[in-house]
């Protein structure tokens, strides 16, 4: 008999046969998009990712890779699931990808185990469950695409090759086949510069330091937080050949970058005649570090460029044929006119081609969404047309909220990928739109002459909310919504290893809240007052119901004793508690902001005083209490790949300010913020704190709030955490669940009464 959940599951997928919407047939310009792994090298790196993953339970899988699987399932990733001999499991994929993922699909669903960023629960049965007949799965889509270009610069920046491996593993057991692999290319363009006459004064003034290469890869910036060290190049060239090779040997297809025509200042220097514009500056930055040069697609220049850098690339690195490169990311184009846009993707495209006669440019389509009011349909159609139907993959990156498949007849017949963005930033905080994304893909699949060919995932930045990560992992393989309720008990059922009633209740509560956004178009910033300058017109609203976000955290908080020896539980327990925390924040702004307001001096000291000296420092304390949320992490990592101080000071300095100020002058101030021991302690309490002192005094002295020159006074307090050089722990301290007891002992029942208040005068 199938373990609770399966039983549906496996009727489901047996009725599945050949499923092929209309759209990927016409698509054979992708046809040979294919691993380049023999059959046996996918299967041994699958049987090496399960021996890193339970050790010697390992070798009670066979596993096999047997392309003409795929190949008799319309070339759709299949994966096969039976008993064998001696209580043993047999996987068959048509991919290494395909096989990884059947074998984390009996973990969950077989073995009750679970794999995600913040911990592990591998607690495997002994003997392997059996399964009975045959369990085989096919994916209705060709792909399953993973990452955004700033994944690379708010999450990946600082990673070692174990964190890689550990990564790459992730993607394989969540079935991703069509990862970007941007590492290193900043050394390729050196030597393409440096080919092409400039020096490496002109090339240092042109990269941006290490925290920032997203936004200098896509036109955005220039030499802010840089220069990049020679010893950067060289270990992202070494860690670039084991991602790909570790990519490529699970039958993934690696994408690399391409040129979008951006090109540093010093180039006009070397070639006079060149047809260069200047761009206007992007977001709140000037032209010091902004102002892209961009080569117009016409010149001989940009195709000679162009050429030569996928040369150089495909040269070191080899090539899986699709390449990604972003014009006009969040600027906007010289022209409206529909002929230059579709000379601009013509010529990007020719000079991928120049360089591999099979290229597919896959494109981010966050332009679109971005500047809709200079992407109207003719330029959206003349941009896309500028490259062969077919030859060109878009990216619908912000699908769950704001598809464009639909206002755009699919793309105007290029293929697409439906995409959930998710996170903005790598911010911290609960969030989900889950009922969109359990009904979107299926939507767009049936969208009238749809050419949608696959799903993706592409957050800003990861490591959080792993829930909505599995959850759309587990849909790409799914030819209808899941029912989101009982999904999401059997997820934290096999998250924990615990069938706890109150946990279970608690999960439910947040899948019905918190995970369920349905404000249109929302952006998944951290809105709370916590994480944000301080000022007396702040943001405290919330898109669901904050009772049940409470109650969430007294389920947790009530089934916590017996389960914090489970690393995902305690984890979660934090991250809940953190939450409604946040929220507590907020209540205490709310009424410093009124007590401000009445001249309240009394209840104004009261508020302040429990929000800096016991609130915030509880909070610190509370996160310094758990692994993954240390800023002394992120700064060892930083500087651990440095060659010496002058270096490990550079990449602190990149790593302290993308997290804080965003720029030299906080030009995207808190973008990125985090809640992390450590940064709440001294860098948003500090903020808090000069907040409630400046107030106290303006009542005190009968003076107006000045936001202009507490802006200054408190830029000396972000600028300062930037530059203060002082070490964080990267080891937890302290006992979470006494933290979390006091915590929620202090703070949960008068919340409660607040917000029974509230509700009774509203």
């Amino acid at each position: 008999m199938l373990p609770s959940g399966m039983s549906r599951v496996l009727s489901i997928t047996i009725l599945i046969n050949l499923y092929i919407f209309a759209a990927e047939c016409k698509f054979e310009t992708l046809a040979h998009l294919k691993p380049q792994a023999t059959d046996d090298t996918q299967a041994r790196a699958v049987g090496d990712l399960l021996q890193r993953l339970i050790g010697a339970r390992a070798n009670e899988f066979i596993v096999v890779v047997n392309r003409s699987l795929g190949l008799a399932n319309g070339d759709l990733d299949t994966y096969e699931l039976r008993s064998a001999r001696n209580e043993m499991i047999s996987v068959t994929g048509n991919t290494g990808v395909a096989a990884a993922t059947g074998i984390y699909n009996y973990l969950k669903y077989f073995c009750n185990c679970h794999v995600s960023w913040s911990g592990d629960q591998l607690r495997v049965p002994s003997p392997l469950p059996s399964i009975t007949g045959v369990l085989k799965i096919t994916t209705p889509n060709r792909f399953r695409y993973y990452q955004n270009v700033c994944t690379q610069s708010y999450s990946m920046v600082w990673w070692d090759w174990e964190r890689w491996e550990r990564e790459i593993d992730w993607m394989a057991l969540n079935g991703i086949n069509l990862p970007l692999a941007f590492s290193g290319q900043e050394a390729i363009w050196q030597e393409v510069y440096l080919s092409l006459g400039l020096n490496q004064s002109d090339i240092d003034s042109f990269f941006t330091g290490p925290a920032f290469l997203a936004w200098g890869r896509m036109s955005n910036l220039h030499g802010w937080g840089g220069p990049l060290p020679q010893s950067w190049h060289l270990k992202q060239l070494y860690l670039q050949y084991k991602i790909l090779d570790r990519m490529r040997s699970l039958g993934m297809i690696p994408v690399l970058p391409a040129f979008a025509g951006q090109v540093p200042e010093a180039i006009s220097r070397i070639y006079p005649k060149a047809n260069v514009t200047k761009l206007d500056p992007w977001s709140h930055f000037n032209c010091t570090y902004s102002c892209a040069y961009l080569l117009d697609p016409k010149d001989p220049l940009f195709q000679r460029i162009g050429t030569l850098f996928l040369t150089q690339l495909i040269r070191q690195f080899g090539t899986d044929h699709v390449y990604n490169t972003d014009t006009f990311n969040e600027m906007t184009p010289v022209s409206s006119e529909p002929a230059y846009l579709s000379s601009v993707s013509e010529a990007v495209f020719s000079s991928m081609t120049s360089a591999d006669t099979q290229a597919v440019w896959l494109m981010q389509g966050w332009l679109f969404v971005h500047q809709s009011a200079f992407w109207r349909p003719p330029q959206i159609k003349a941009l896309l047309g500028g490259v062969p139907l077919g030859r060109m993959i878009v990216l619908d990156l912000f699908a769950e909220s704001h598809p464009m498949y639909s206002s755009t007849q699919s793309f105007y017949g290029q293929p697409f990928i439906w995409c959930m963005l998710h996170n903005f930033g790598g911010n911290s905080g609960l969030f989900g739109t889950v009922e969109s994304i359990n009904r979107g893909p299926f939507e767009a699949l049936s969208f009238p002459n749809s050419t949608m060919v696959g799903t993706g995932l592409t957050p800003e930045g990861i490591e959080q909310n792993p829930v909505v990560y599995e959850l759309m992992s587990e849909l790409a393989w799914r030819r209808e919504p899941v029912n989101l309720q009982k999904w999401v008990s059997l997820y934290s059922a096999r998250r924990y290893g615990s069938r706890d009633e109150n946990v279970a209740a608690a999960w439910s509560l947040l899948f019905r809240s918190i995970y369920n956004c349905t404000v249109p178009f929302y952006k998944n910033h951290n809105h709370s007052p916590l994480v944000h300058r301080p000022s007396l017109r702040m943001n405290t609203d919330v898109w669901y119901n904050r009772s049940d976000l409470f109650e969430a955290w007294r389920l947790m908080y009530t089934a916590a004793k017996p389960l914090m020896s489970v690393e995902t539980f305690k984890h979660d327990l934090v991250d809940v508690t953190r939450e409604a925390l946040q929220l507590v924040v907020s209540e205490y702004y709310l009424e410093i902001r009124k007590a401000f307001q009445k001249h309240l001096l009394s209840e104004l000291l009261t508020a302040g005083g429990v929000l800096v000296y016991d609130l915030l420092p509880e909070l610190d304390r509370l996160l310094s209490s758990e692994s993954r949320f240390l800023l002394g992490v992120w700064l060892e990592q930083a500087r651990s790949l440095a060659l010496d101080e002058r270096e490990a000071s550079l990449y602190e300095m990149n790593a302290r300010n993308q997290i804080t100020l965003w720029g030299p002058e906080g030009n995207i101030l808190d973008y990125a913020s985090k809640e992390w021991g450590g940064l709440i302690g001294d860098y948003y309490s500090q903020r808090w704190s000069l907040f409630v002192t400046t107030l106290v005094k303006c009542v005190d002295r009968g003076s107006p709030f000045k936001q202009d020159a507490f802006n200054r006074d408190v830029f000396k307090v972000e600028k300062g955490f930037v530059y203060n050089q002082r070490r964080y722990p990267s080891k937890p301290t302290g006992d979470t669940y006494e933290i979390a007891t006091r915590v929620f002992l202090k703070y949960y029942r008068p919340i409660m009464k607040k917000l029974s208040k509230a509700a009774c005068h509203s």
